[in-house]
């Protein structure tokens, strides 16, 4: 999820930079050599960049790239400054949550000149970062949800993970009873068994949280409710379908007792990682892209199973990042060939193969899953869901400024503060409040 310190975009974006950012004059390429500035936020996809930059150094001699890292948590306040004042870098990571607030003030390149053939690339990548008809990221990568779970304690409790797990808003289903067996208590008792202790649980059969992009979400699209009612349209989460799946999300903490109570993994907290590493929640939703932070720290085999399925079946999140050029850049021309480079099979498949990602671009995943093979991890659910129905983060304008407030309103709905309709209704009024 991205972080609750970011803020609003759109307030520090003003419209003096709207008459700016697409002023940017001649590409400054006009011979010798060129050093481009490549701004990432992933400690770990920088030593594979470093691979895929030497293989474009090599391609193209004349351009050289200085790779510069920033924590997450800096990375988009210092691209907001730096965007006010004109010294963006050439080519960066772009968000989909992002890049609606970055395209709308022209900050971001046209790929127009790229021709890339964007039936290569994953559909939702591609949709994601193409405004008004005109692509302005090259599709990078992406990241599903998928389902990690604890096979040490499934074989412990004699349980094994059903072949399909399914979801109603009723309880009914597979997940439930499948989280039922796998939660205990002190006394070793179940939920569904006489004298069960919901205050004193030594182990959980499941993760419900307050986590948009792994949970909630998944629940409201497989449940037959919409996000927004289309791209940079207006929030739609308030109807009785997507109310029906929130519900579901907050009574497996606080109605069946399956999941951790929300006073300890309620955002800021990242206690559920935690948790889920410690052995003490069986079954983990989780973006395929927090695999390496959460595998090197387990001392239980980890199993990766699909999503739940719920009545509109399963219907996963799918997050994939873009390269962006900035409007500005002074090697404009430079710069579009790093993109058009990065586009390529070379540089996805160096990112594939280092286990970093999934590539966006089609035909590639194989390196991905062998990678994982090599450290036990079957990623192969991951790849399965991404062929099925998926949705895309909401990409509307105001996002990143509606973010804390929708944490905030969805915290109070999982410590039973507020009802689920009644957080749906205030935290759509106030995310409409935001789209421009």
């Amino acid at each position: 999820m991205t972080s609750p310190r970011i803020r609003t975009i759109a307030a520090v974006l003003g419209a003096a930079l709207l008459s700016t950012a697409t002023a940017c004059g001649g590409s400054g390429d006009s011979g010798g050599s060129v050093t481009l500035t490549y701004r990432l936020w992933d400690d770990q996809q920088k030593a594979g960049y470093q691979k895929v930059m030497a293989a474009f150094e090599k391609a193209d001699p004349g351009v050289r790239v200085k790779i510069e890292l920033l924590p997450y948590d800096q990375y988009w306040t210092k691209m907001t400054a730096d965007a006010v004042a004109g010294t963006a870098p050439d080519v960066f990571w772009m968000q989909t949550s992002q890049f609606p607030e970055f395209v709308t003030k022209g900050i971001l390149a046209d790929l127009g000149g790229l021709k890339l053939d964007t039936s290569k690339y994953n559909a939702n990548v591609v949709q994601s970062y193409t405004y008004k008809g005109k692509l302005y990221g090259v599709p990078k990568d992406f990241g599903i949800v998928g389902l990690l779970y604890n096979e040490d304690l499934f074989k412990k409790a004699g349980v094994t993970m059903p072949d399909k797990l399914t979801w109603a808003p009723d309880g009914s289903g597979t997940l439930l009873e499948t989280a039922r067996k796998l939660t205990v208590d002190d006394n070793g008792k179940h939920p569904d068994q006489p004298g069960f202790d919901a205050g004193k649980v030594k182990q959980y059969g499941f993760a419900s949280w307050n986590h948009y992009q792994t949970q909630w979400m998944n629940w409201v699209s497989s449940n037959g409710g919409k996000l927004v009612d289309k791209p940079f349209g207006k929030y739609a989460f308030n109807d009785a379908a997507s109310v029906q799946a929130l519900q579901f999300g907050v009574d497996l903490v606080n109605k069946y007792h399956v999941a951790p109570p929300a006073a300890q993994t309620n955002p800021p907290s990242d206690k559920i990682n935690e948790m889920f590493k410690q052995g003490r929640v069986a079954m983990f939703p989780a973006n395929n892209a927090l695999l390496p932070f959460v595998a090197p720290g387990a001392n239980f085999k980890i199993g990766i199973a699909p999503m739940p399925a719920g009545p509109a079946g399963r219907v996963v999140n799918i997050n994939g990042l873009s390269e962006a050029v900035y409007a500005r850049s002074p090697h404009k021309e430079a710069a579009m060939k790093l993109a058009r480079f990065l586009s390529g099979p070379e540089a996805q498949k160096i990112m594939a193969d280092g286990g970093y990602v999934f590539p966006a671009l089609d035909g590639l995943s194989q390196g991905y899953l062998d990678y994982w093979k090599q450290k036990g991890l079957d990623v192969s659910p991951f790849l399965e869901e991404s062929r099925g129905a998926t949705f895309n983060l909401p990409v509307t304008t105001g996002f990143t400024a509606f973010e804390n407030k929708l944490n905030q309103t969805f915290n109070d709905m999982y410590l039973g503060k507020l009802t689920p309709q009644q957080a749906a209704d205030q935290a759509v009024h106030d995310g409409d409040a935001l789209v421009k």
